[in-house]
C-alpha cells in the first residue's frame, strides 16, 4: 500500500456479545451463541437452530421511531457502527462508509410478503423499500454521524465484510477520503433461506444438540450454521490518525480480492482462487508468509470447504505453515455471512493485542485431511501479523491482513 492505513475504532454485535469487549470475553471463555431459533417460528423447519443475537432489542440502543425505519440487519449495523465511531473525531466531507451484506433486508421482504398474501386488504406500507434496500443501511449510519464522503454497498456473499474493508482501503489510497467506516451486517434466519440451504444439504442437521452443531475441521462436521450480527471498523490514513492523536489498534496491512470464475456456488476444486487471494494480500502487505503467525479461517464446517481451505493454506505458506496457528470462530457465532468478514478481522486485532488465540469450538476429532495447527483451546502466541479469510458463493474470495502497529 502507498499510504499506511490504520484501524482506530471497532464495534460488534454478535450471538455471543454486544460490544467488542463482551464479544471477545465470551469468545475466549468458549461460549457459543448457537441455540434454538427464537425470532421466528421454526417448529416446521428442517433446521431449528442458528446463531442469533437473542438478547438484541433495537429499542435498547436506537430511538424507537428510527428503529422502526430499519430492517434488523440495519439495526445491528447501526449499533456496531456507533460503537466503532464513538471515540472518533469526524470530518464530515472527508469521512465515508462501505457496507457489506449478502442478503440485504431479506427479513423485511419475507415478512412483508407473508403479511401481504395473508391479508384481504393487499396493502404494503411506505417503509418497505427503504427497509429492504442494502444501501439504506449505509444511509442510516451516515445520517446519524453526518458522513458526507464516499458511500458504497457491496453484495459479495460471505466475502462482503472483507470486501467492504478492501473497498474502504481503496477509497483511502485514492484520496477520496481520510477516514472510512467499514461495516458488515446480516440477519437472515428466514424460512425460505433455511429451507433452500437445507435442500442443498449445506446446513448442519443436529437439531438435538445445536450447541455442538458447528464443528469446523472436525471429522464429524456436517454443514454450517446460519448466524447473524454486525461488525464495524474505522480505517484511516496513518497521517490523519496521528494528526488527531487517535488511539491506533492495528495496521491494515494488506487486502486480497478475486473470483474463481468457476461456478455459482461451488469453489474451484484446485483452490486456485483462494490461493491467489491470500498471495495478493501478502504481496500488498509487503511481507513474507512466514511473518503471519495466525489465520482466522473461513472454516464454515462444510465437508469440502474445510479441506479446500486447508490445502490452499498449505500451498501458499509452504514450510512456513509450521509457524501458523489457525482457528475458526464460527463454532461460537455461526456463519454470520456479511458480518463475519468484519468481526473476524476484529478477532485478529484482539489476538495481536492480547497474544491469545480463541478456541475452535467442537473440534474434538480433527479430520486427517485438515491437518494444520487448528487449535481447540485458548492458545498463547505472540503475533505480528494475522490474516482473516472469507470465501463465498459466486467464487468470491477475500483475505485481509492486519498487523501490530509500529
Amino acid at each position: 500500500m502507498n499510504k499506511k492505513l490504520v484501524i482506530t475504532g471497532m464495534g460488534a454485535v454478535t450471538p455471543i456479545g454486544i460490544g467488542v469487549a463482551e464479544y471477545w470475553d465470551n469468545l475466549m471463555a468458549g461460549k457459543t451463541g448457537i441455540d434454538y431459533i427464537t425470532t421466528i417460528d421454526a417448529s416446521d423447519l428442517p433446521i431449528r437452530f442458528a446463531g442469533e443475537v437473542s438478547n438484541f432489542k433495537a429499542k435498547d440502543h436506537i430511538p424507537r421511531k428510527k428503529a422502526g425505519e430499519m430492517d434488523r440487519f440495519m439495526q445491528m449495523a447501526y449499533v456496531a457502527a456507533n460503537e466503532a465511531l464513538s471515540e472518533v473525531e469526524i470530518e464530515p466531507y472527508r469521512t465515508g462508509i462501505t457496507v457489506g451484506t449478502a442478503l440485504n433486508g431479506i427479513r423485511t421482504i419475507t415478512d412483508t410478503e407473508r403479511s401481504y398474501l395473508g391479508s384481504a386488504l393487499k396493502r404494503v406500507g411506505p417503509r418497505f423499500l427503504p427497509k429492504s434496500l442494502g444501501n439504506v443501511c449505509a444511509s442510516q449510519i451516515a445520517i446519524e454521524h453526518d458522513l458526507h464522503g464516499p458511500s458504497m454497498t457491496l453484495n459479495t456473499a460471505c466475502a462482503s465484510g472483507g470486501d467492504a474493508i478492501s473497498l474502504a482501503a481503496m477509497m483511502l489510497q485514492s484520496g477520496f477520503a481520510d477516514m472510512m467506516v467499514a461495516v458488515g451486517a446480516e440477519s437472515a434466519t428466514e424460512p425460505i433461506l433455511i429451507q433452500s440451504l437445507a435442500s442443498a444439504k449445506a446446513l448442519s442437521t443436529r437439531n438435538d444438540e445445536p450447541q455442538k452443531a458447528c464443528r469446523p475441521f472436525d471429522i464429524d462436521r456436517d454443514g454450517f450454521v446460519i448466524g447473524e450480527g454486525a461488525g464495524a471498523i474505522v480505517i484511516e490514513t496513518e497521517e490523519h490518525a496521528k494528526a488527531r492523536g487517535a488511539k491506533i489498534y492495528a495496521e491494515l496491512a494488506g487486502c486480497g480480492n478475486n473470483t474463481d470464475a468457476y461456478h455459482p456456488v461451488t469453489p474451484r476444486p484446485d483452490g486456485e482462487g483462494e490461493i491467489l487471494c491470500m498471495k495478493q494480500a501478502i504481496e500488498m502487505a509487503g511481507i513474507n508468509p512466514s511473518d503471519i503467525g495466525y489465520i482466522n479461517s473461513h472454516g464454515t464446517a462444510t465437508i469440502k470447504g474445510d479441506v479446500a481451505e486447508t490445502d490452499a493454506v498449505k500451498n501458499v505458506f509452504g514450510e512456513a505453515v509450521e509457524n501458523l496457528v489457525l482457528n475458526s470462530t464460527k463454532g461460537a457465532t455461526g456463519h454470520m455471512m456479511g458480518a463475519g468478514g468484519i468481526t473476524e478481522v476484529i478477532t485478529c486485532i484482539k489476538s495481536i493485542e492480547t497474544g491469545l488465540i480463541a478456541p475452535t469450538l467442537n473440534l474434538e476429532n480433527p479430520d486427517p485431511l485438515c491437518d494444520l495447527n487448528y487449535v481447540s483451546k485458548v492458545t498463547v502466541k505472540e503475533i505480528e501479523y494475522a490474516m482473516s479469510n472469507a470465501f463465498g458463493f459466486g467464487g468470491q474470495n477475500s483475505s485481509i491482513i492486519v498487523g501490530a502497529y509500529k
